[in-house]
C-alpha cells in the first residue's frame, strides 16, 4: 500500500509528471509541463493557497491530489477546491484514490473547512462513482469559465 503524505518541492518533477496523465485524459486541458511546475510551486510556497499531497510506493509517486482554498459568502468559512485528482493507472482499484481522499478529508476538518466541491469532465463516469463511494454529491450548479 502506498504512504500518503503531505507534498514537498522534491516531489515537483514527478506531480508534474503525474499531472500530465490527468489533462491527456482531460478534454478542457493540455499538459505544460512549464506552467504545472509554476502553479505547483505556487502552491507548496503558501500554504494559504492550498494543499497537495501525494502518495507514494518506495521512491515513486503514484498519486496525488490538488486542493486550493477559498472563501464561502454562503458558509461564512473557508471552503477548499479539489482541483486535481490523479492516480497512476497501473495502481488504480488500490485504494490509493480513497486513502488520498480520506487523508484530504481528515485535514479539511483540522484546518476548519466546511465544504469541498470538485468538477469532473461530465462523461468521466468511472470519477463520478468513484467520488460517490467517496461520499460526494452532485450538485445542481454548473460550471461557467471565462479565459482571460
Amino acid at each position: 500500500m502506498a504512504t500518503v503524505r503531505i507534498a514537498t518541492e522534491s516531489d515537483i518533477p514527478q506531480m508534474v509528471s503525474l499531472l500530465a496523465l490527468l489533462f491527456g485524459q482531460e478534454a478542457e486541458f493540455a499538459p505544460d509541463p512549464s506552467k504545472q511546475e509554476r502553479g505547483l510551486k505556487a502552491i507548496l510556497a503558501d500554504a494559504n493557497i492550498g494543499r497537495l499531497i501525494v502518495a507514494e510506493d518506495g521512491d515513486r509517486l503514484v498519486g496525488m491530489v490538488n486542493l486550493l482554498y477559498t472563501v464561502s459568502t454562503a458558509l461564512g468559512t473557508r471552503v477548499a477546491l479539489l482541483e486535481d485528482m490523479i492516480v497512476e493507472p497501473g495502481v488504480r482499484s488500490k485504494g490509493i484514490g480513497q486513502a488520498l481522499v480520506k487523508n484530504l478529508a481528515e485535514m479539511c476538518r483540522r484546518d476548519g473547512v466546511k465544504r469541498i466541491t470538485l468538477l469532473t469532465d461530465h462523461d468521466n463516469f468511472k470519477a463520478h462513482k468513484f467520488y460517490s463511494n467517496c461520499g460526494f454529491t452532485r450538485s445542481d450548479m454548473l460550471a461557467f469559465r471565462k479565459s482571460l
